[in-house]
């Protein structure tokens, strides 16, 4: 009988785990969007996974701006025009304006816009703000943004600077050598774990960047999303790609890179993953289902 009872809570505990590690996993989706103009389609998907239209409230978070006020207002229309309930969090200057997580309650959206991820991320780390945005998201909330706003998105996030010149020139958005210590990573929101988001990624030739961290940290999996492009994950951790290109996906966990003393980094055994519009990836498995013709 003692035997029964031990096994009987050996296996109640193991289901409370389970039921734990279930209950761990947010509800809500990720709708990313790699910069450039939104389709309305996208905007439509996303008001359409916080509820549609007439039921979706959705709060917009436009620190990473240099206007916040004005470019929260923007999407707000945008996201009204679509029947979205929608409002730009309180403001203060720029940042939230003491209470603004009370507004967040019953959101069932939240919107980062674009423009500079380390005038956002700073921001919100550690406030309860970003508490609040993250218990909305385990209920079930959609989480999208774009540029800066996808950027935040990882645990792990790019600035977009380089930690030292490199000695074949820099200019604008070229990275002309796929080098180490060259690329400077900051902490992101971490919705999305394991991975490091570059966006615009494609239109701006981004490929040495993020060939750069990924054989850094070969634990992250890289995600480029080009523009008028979005990568959804959903509930279930498969990534959808929707919109007018691709994303594009490095893969370097089992790879081997180049030791840790050596400048230039050199690797084999990447796994590449290029997902047009259409298609999916399963993160877990490494497979990609591409659109029927």
């Amino acid at each position: 009988m003692r035997r029964a009872l031990g096994l009987l809570g050996c296996l109640l505990a193991a289901g409370a785990g389970i039921a734990g590690a279930q209950e761990a996993r947010p509800a809500g989706h990720l709708l990313i969007v790699g910069g450039g103009s939104q389709p309305d389609a996208l905007v439509a998907r996303f008001v359409e996974l916080a509820g549609g239209r007439g039921r979706a409230i959705i709060v917009v978070i436009p620190f990473a701006s240099e206007e916040p006020q004005a470019t929260g207002d923007e999407k707000v229309v945008q996201l009204q025009e679509f029947g979205a309930r929608a409002f730009t969090i309180p403001i203060a200057g720029d940042r939230p304006a003491p209470g603004a997580e009370s507004t967040l309650d019953s959101v069932t959206g939240v919107w980062f816009s674009g423009g500079d991820q380390m005038r956002l991320a700073p921001v919100l780390q550690g406030t309860p703000v970003l508490a609040a945005i993250q218990r909305r998201f385990r209920a079930g909330a959609v989480l999208g943004g774009t540029s800066a706003g996808a950027a935040i998105m990882s645990d792990s996030m790019l600035t977009g600077n380089q930690r030292r010149p490199d000695s074949l020139g820099y200019y604008g958005d070229e990275f002309p050598a796929i080098a180490r210590g060259t690329i400077e990573i900051r902490p992101g929101l971490g919705f999305l774990p394991g991975v490091i988001i570059d966006q615009h990624f494609i239109r701006r030739e981004r490929h040495n960047r993020l060939l750069a961290v990924v054989l850094e940290r070969p634990t992250l999996i890289g995600v480029g999303i080009d523009e008028g492009t979005a990568l959804e994950v959903g509930p279930d951790g498969l990534w959808r790609v929707l919109g007018q290109s691709a994303v594009l996906i490095y893969d370097a966990r089992s790879a081997v890179i180049t030791p840790g003393a050596a400048p230039l980094l050199g690797a084999s055994g990447i796994r590449l993953a290029l997902v047009p519009a259409g298609g999916s990836y399963d993160p877990k498995r490494g497979t990609v289902r591409l659109a029927a013709p």
